[in-house]
């Protein structure tokens, strides 16, 4: 599959993405579009990943700029966990794990595909602090590695003004539950 946008598609998706920008600028004070639109240009084959994360119903956004490392970091900002990316497992074990009723995929596997990352725990509470984010749904996050391989896997929601991390088997599914990611750029 070839993993570039055309260049009308990355017109469009740069218009989506600096009125988001420009709209939320809470979610990344002191940071500059025309400086964004600037490494995106530089990076087309990332802006594949972030309409990935679009097309999905995340609504990425800025909301970090790594001093070290020179990166913009985007978030799936959508106010509920995003649409195209609910109903799954957490990972391919979970998924062949399943006898019957099996999801149509795994949140790690659909994340790779996207070649984006799960948000991990702490990424997700820093979301929480930009805005109220999963009010009515769910959210798989990287789980670490000791828990899985006893068959678990954790999720985040915030509910009574309060970030939770829960946990549920890997294998399980629920229509409100999905995933965020995050993109590198």
């Amino acid at each position: 599959m070839k993993k570039e946008l055309s260049p009308q598609q990355g017109e469009e998706l740069l218009g989506i993405l600096k009125a988001r920008f420009e709209k939320n600028i809470n979610r990344h004070k002191g940071l500059e579009w025309a400086e964004v639109a600037a490494k995106l240009g530089a990076n087309t084959e990332k802006l594949w990943s972030l309409n990935e994360m679009e097309t999905t119903g995340g609504e990425p956004d800025v909301v970090d700029y790594d001093k070290q490392t020179g990166e913009y970091i985007f978030y799936d900002c959508s106010a509920e966990s995003p649409k195209g990316r609910r109903s799954l497992c957490y990972d391919r074990e979970a998924l062949e794990a399943r006898k019957e009723f099996k999801p149509e995929n795994s949140a790690v596997d659909m994340a790779a595909a996207m070649e984006i990352e799960l948000l991990m725990v702490e990424q997700y509470r820093e979301l929480q602090k930009i805005g109220n984010f999963d009010l009515k749904t769910s959210s798989w996050v990287k789980t670490p590695a000791d828990i899985r391989k006893l068959g678990g896997a954790i999720f985040c929601d915030r509910r009574y003004d309060t970030v939770f991390v829960y946990h549920n088997g890997a294998e399980s599914y629920y229509a409100a539950r999905g995933f965020r990611g995050s993109l590198k750029i």
